[in-house]
C-alpha cells in the first residue's frame, strides 16, 4: 500500500512555526549584487559563495564594472565557486546585456530575468523574492527537491516538476518562503545523510521516516 505523505499545508505550518529564515541565505545589498551570488551559488554552497562575494563586490559595484572586467580576473576572483570559466563568462555577459538594455538594472520579470545568460527559472524565482518581494516561481534546490521527496510533496523527479508540483499546492503568496523553509529544516534536521529522524517534527507521518524502517523516497534522485 503505498504511504501518504504529509500533507503540504501542514508542512508550510509547521515550518513556520520553527523556522523564520531570511527572504535569502547569500549575504546582498542590492538585486545585483543578488543575481551575481545566486549565479555563483550553482553547485556551489551559499557558505562559500559568501566568503566569495565581500571583496567581488567591493570591487565590482555595478554591472558596468563586472562587464568591462577581463574574464581572467573574473576567473580568478570566483575560481573557489567551482565551474567558475562559465560562471565568469555568464556574469560578464548578463552585466554587458543589462548595461545595453536596462540601464544597468536588474529586471523584475521572470521573462526578463531568464533571457539573461545563465540565469533559469531558478536563479530568477530566488532573485525576484529576495531582491523584489515578488512570488513568480518555487526555487528548487538540491535540499527543497530531497525534502519534497521525502515528504511525499512530489513523485517527480526533476527540479523543473517538482517546482511546478509544489506550486499547485501552496498559496502563490509563500511560494518564495517555502524554499527558505524547506531549506532550513533540510540543513537542521532532514539532511542529505545521517538524517535526524528522531528529532522531526514529521516523524509520525513522513513516509521516509527512518525509525518506522520506511525506504528514502529521494533515493530515486541519488
Amino acid at each position: 500500500m503505498p504511504r501518504k505523505g504529509v500533507p503540504t499545508a501542514q508542512v508550510l505550518r509547521m515550518l513556520e512555526e520553527l523556522y523564520d529564515p531570511p527572504r535569502s541565505f547569500l549575504q546582498f545589498t542590492t538585486p545585483l549584487e543578488l543575481l551575481i551570488a545566486t549565479v555563483l551559488s550553482a553547485r556551489c554552497t551559499d557558505a562559500q559563495v559568501n566568503r566569495v562575494t565581500p571583496s567581488l563586490f567591493a570591487a565590482h559595484r555595478s554591472a558596468k564594472s563586472f562587464a568591462q572586467t577581463s574574464q581572467r580576473d573574473l576567473e580568478k576572483a570566483i575560481h573557489s565557486c567551482g565551474t567558475f570559466r562559465m560562471k565568469a563568462k555568464n556574469i560578464r555577459a548578463l552585466c554587458k546585456l543589462l548595461v545595453e538594455k536596462f540601464d544597468g538594472e536588474v529586471p523584475q520579470t521572470m521573462e526578463e530575468l531568464t533571457a539573461l545568460p545563465g540565469v533559469g527559472r531558478k536563479t530568477a524565482a530566488i532573485v525576484l523574492y529576495g531582491a523584489f518581494g515578488k512570488n513568480e516561481g518555487v526555487a528548487v534546490d538540491t535540499h527543497v527537491q530531497r525534502l519534497a521527496l521525502r515528504l511525499g510533496l512530489t513523485k517527480k523527479s526533476t527540479a523543473d516538476k517538482i517546482a511546478l508540483d509544489l506550486q499547485e499546492q501552496v498559496p502563490r503568496a509563500k511560494w518564495g518562503r517555502i524554499n527558505a523553509l524547506l531549506i532550513s529544516h533540510g540543513r537542521a534536521v532532514c539532511t542529505s545523510r545521517n538524517r535526524k529522524c528522531d528529532q522531526c517534527v514529521f516523524e509520525r507521518h513522513c513516509p521516509s521516516s527512518l525509525l518506522r524502517g520506511y525506504r528514502d523516497l529521494s533515493e530515486k534522485c541519488h
